[in-house]
């Protein structure tokens, strides 16, 4: 691997760096992923069950307990339980607002080192053709006959570096492409919990007022 990195010429440094780079961004996304990945339907189930109940503290305390931007989404509603449905749907906006940086973390970076890496590798494919073009002039100029191995080194440069680009890009790409869906998963989940929440709380709002206005007992005539 290091007789690799040598015969690829200076532009093989930077093109490691992003395979180290990317690796580790993959890998943390991944950790980051797994950690705040849950079960919706069930989190969103005992949710609602607490609310119906109008337990709205133990909600409240299974939200605390459960990690993810879904249940931040949930909680951020139920802190406004007894507001206006505009006032629960700000602030559930409010919410995602915070929860989308951390989802998208370091995301457009790995896109970025894979369209990169690739164009890392022309550049090298060209310096390795100047190279080669060079010593044909140097040569020429000495009259000298141009052997094979005069220009190994440079054709070696061109194709390590080309071939370089290309293995760290397509598995960067199909990374990315991967955690990108994953993320637009945990979105579409945070719109659904959101919605769920968000028309409970009013149907549960309009129920308390109605009975709050239901007159006690028959009204004389």
């Amino acid at each position: 691997m290091f007789d690799m990195m040598v015969r690829g010429g200076p532009v093989m440094v930077p093109i490691a760096l992003c395979s180290i780079l990317a690796l580790a961004i993959v890998l943390e996304r991944l950790w980051f992923l797994q950690r705040v990945t849950i079960d919706t339907r069930q989190f969103l189930d005992e949710v609602t069950t607490s609310i119906r109940r109008n337990k709205i503290v133990d909600a409240l305390d299974l939200c605390e307990r459960t990690p993810g931007p879904v249940a931040s989404i949930v909680k951020a509603a139920l802190a406004k339980h007894d507001r206006t449905r505009a006032e629960i749907k700000e602030a559930i906006e409010d919410a995602a607002a915070h929860q989308m940086p951390a989802l998208e973390k370091h995301l457009r970076m790995l896109g970025t080192l894979g369209h990169i890496s690739p164009l890392l590798g022309l550049l090298g494919t060209v310096t390795g053709m100047v190279s080669c073009f060079q010593t044909v002039q140097e040569k020429s100029s000495a009259f000298s006959a141009v052997s094979p191995s005069d220009l190994a080194g440079g054709i070696w440069e061109a194709l390590i570096t080309t071939v370089a680009g290309l293995v760290v890009a397509i598995p960067t790409y199909v990374a990315y492409n991967y955690l990108a869906s994953r993320v637009n998963d945990l979105i579409r989940e945070m719109e659904r919990g959101g919605t769920e929440i968000v028309n409970l709380l009013t149907a549960r709002g309009g129920e308390l007022h109605e009975l709050v206005g239901r007159p006690q007992g028959g009204e004389r005539e």
